[in-house]
C-alpha cells in the first residue's frame, strides 16, 4: 500500500516538474519578429472601416435591389368595413379591400440604378483609400521603431566597446603605462555611453508602444542588423513616366473620382424627383343596402398624383449639384496633390541611394582607421584622446550607415506610398 501511494506521488511530483520546465520555456519565448506586411494586416483588422466592411456591402447590394423592383416604394394593403349598427341598424354593410401601388417618376428608376452602381463602386474605393490611409499610419510608425532599435543597439554596442577600453586602460594603468588621468577619460567615455543607451532605451520604449497601439500586437525579438533591414524593407517600385495613370490605380484619386460620380449621379436623380411619387390604387368592395339584400361586388381602379413643391425641389436639386461642384474641386486637388507627392518621394529615393553609398565608404574607412588606432595605441605610438576620437567617429560612422539604411527603406515606402501600393 505504501509502495503503490510512493509510484503515485513520484508520478504527480515528475508531471508537475516537465510542466514547469514546459511553462518556463513558454513564458521565455519570444514572439516571432514582424514583417510590414504582417503589421499592416494586423492593424487594418482593428480599423472601424473594415469591420464595417459587410454592413457596407450589405447596403449596397440592398440599395440596387430596391431599384430594381417594380415599385418606388412598397405596396399599401388598404382595408375598410362600412356599417349602420350604431344609428340606423338596418343592414347595411359594405367591406373594401384594396392595394396601393406607388410608382416611378418618368427616369427616376433608371438614375436610381445607375446611382445604387456609382455608391456601390465608391464603397470598394472608400476601403481601399482607407486601407492606404492605415499603411501610411503603419509605414512612419514601422520605420521610427527600426531607428529607434537600431540606435539602441548601436549604443549598446558602443557602451561594451568603452568598458572594454576602460578595462585596457585600468591594466596598463595598474602597469605604468598610462596616467591616472587617462583612466578617468576612458571611464568618462563609458558614462557617456551609458547615458546614450539610457536615451535611446527611452525612445525605444515609446516607439514601441506605438506600435503596439497601432497593431495590436508587441513586435517581435531582431535578428541581425543587416539581414533585418533587408528583411524589413519593400521592393523598389517602378516609377510611371505618365502621372495620368494615376486616376486609374491610385485609391486616394479613385476615391474621389467615384465620390464625384455619386453626386453627379445624385444631381440627376435630384432632377426627375420634383414631387411625390403617384399611387395606383386597385381595390374590390363587396357591400349591400339592407338585410335580406344581396352583396354586390365592385372594382375599383384609382390614380393619386401628388403636387409638387417648387422650392423643395429646388433645394434639393441645389444641394446635389452643390455637392457634385465640391467633390470635383477635392478631385483635382487631390490629384495635384498626389503627383507632388511622388515626385518629392522619386527624389527622396535618389537622394537616400546617394547617401547610403557615401555611408558605406565612410563606415569602411572609419573600421579601417580603427585598426590602426587599435594597434597603435596598444604599442604606445597614439595616445589615448586620439584612440577615444577614432573611436567617436567610428560609431557615429556606424550609427550614420544603419540609419542610411533604414532612411533607404523608408524611402521606398513612402514612393510606393505615393503610388498608392499597399505593403508587401
Amino acid at each position: 500500500m505504501h509502495q503503490k501511494q510512493y509510484h503515485r506521488w513520484l508520478s504527480r511530483t515528475l508531471c508537475f516538474a516537465i510542466g514547469s520546465v514546459l511553462a518556463a520555456g513558454n513564458l521565455g519565448a519570444q514572439p516571432a519578429p514582424l514583417t510590414l506586411k504582417q503589421a499592416f494586416d494586423a492593424a487594418w483588422s482593428r480599423q472601424p472601416e473594415a469591420q464595417s466592411l459587410s454592413a457596407r456591402r450589405e447596403t449596397a447590394v440592398a440599395r440596387r435591389q430596391s431599384a430594381d423592383s417594380w415599385t418606388a416604394e412598397p405596396p399599401a394593403l388598404e382595408v375598410a368595413t362600412k356599417t349602420d349598427q350604431l344609428n340606423k341598424n338596418q343592414g347595411s354593410r359594405e367591406y373594401v379591400a384594396g392595394i396601393a401601388l406607388p410608382l416611378w417618376l418618368p427616369g427616376e428608376r433608371s438614375r436610381l440604378a445607375t446611382l445604387a452602381d456609382a455608391e456601390a463602386k465608391a464603397t470598394a474605393s472608400r476601403v481601399l483609400a482607407a486601407q492606404l490611409r492605415t499603411s501610411a499610419a503603419v509605414r512612419e510608425t514601422w520605420w521610427a521603431w527600426h531607428r529607434a532599435r537600431i540606435d539602441y543597439e548601436l549604443a549598446q554596442e558602443r557602451l561594451n566597446g568603452a568598458r572594454r577600453l576602460a578595462l585596457d586602460v585600468v591594466r596598463r594603468v595598474n602597469a605604468g603605462d598610462l596616467a591616472r588621468s587617462d583612466q578617468h577619460q576612458a571611464d568618462g567615455a563609458a558614462a557617456i555611453a551609458e547615458v546614450a543607451l539610457a536615451e535611446t532605451n527611452s525612445v525605444l520604449a515609446a516607439t514601441t508602444q506605438h506600435l503596439r497601439a497601432l497593431i495590436g500586437i508587441v513586435p517581435g525579438a531582431p535578428g541581425s542588423l543587416g539581414t533585418e533591414i533587408s528583411n524589413a524593407g519593400e521592393p523598389t517600385p517602378a516609377v510611371p513616366a505618365d502621372f495620368a495613370a494615376l486616376d486609374t490605380s491610385h485609391p486616394a484619386v479613385i476615391e474621389f473620382l467615384d465620390r464625384a460620380e455619386v453626386a453627379r449621379r445624385g444631381a440627376e436623380l435630384a432632377e426627375v424627383q420634383t414631387r411625390a411619387n403617384p399611387e395606383l390604387t386597385l381595390a374590390t368592395t363587396r357591400d349591400r343596402g339592407m338585410a335580406g339584400d344581396p352583396y354586390q361586388q365592385t372594382v375599383t381602379i384609382g390614380l393619386r398624383f401628388p403636387f409638387g413643391s417648387d422650392s423643395r425641389n429646388r433645394a434639393k436639386a441645389g444641394l446635389a449639384r452643390a455637392e457634385a461642384i465640391e467633390a470635383e474641386g477635392q478631385l483635382r486637388i487631390e490629384r495635384d496633390r498626389q503627383i507632388a507627392d511622388l515626385e518629392a518621394a522619386r527624389v527622396r529615393v535618389e537622394s537616400a541611394r546617394q547617401q547610403l553609398a557615401a555611408a558605406d565608404k565612410r563606415v569602411q574607412l572609419a573600421r579601417e582607421s580603427k585598426g590602426f588606432f587599435e594597434k597603435s595605441f596598444h604599442l604606445g605610438e597614439t595616445d589615448l584622446p586620439t584612440r577615444l576620437r577614432i573611436e567617436f567617429e567610428a560609431a557615429e560612422a556606424e550609427r550614420q550607415a544603419a540609419r542610411t539604411r533604414i532612411d533607404m527603406a523608408a524611402a521606398v515606402s513612402v514612393l510606393r506610398q505615393a503610388l498608392g501600393l499597399l505593403p508587401e
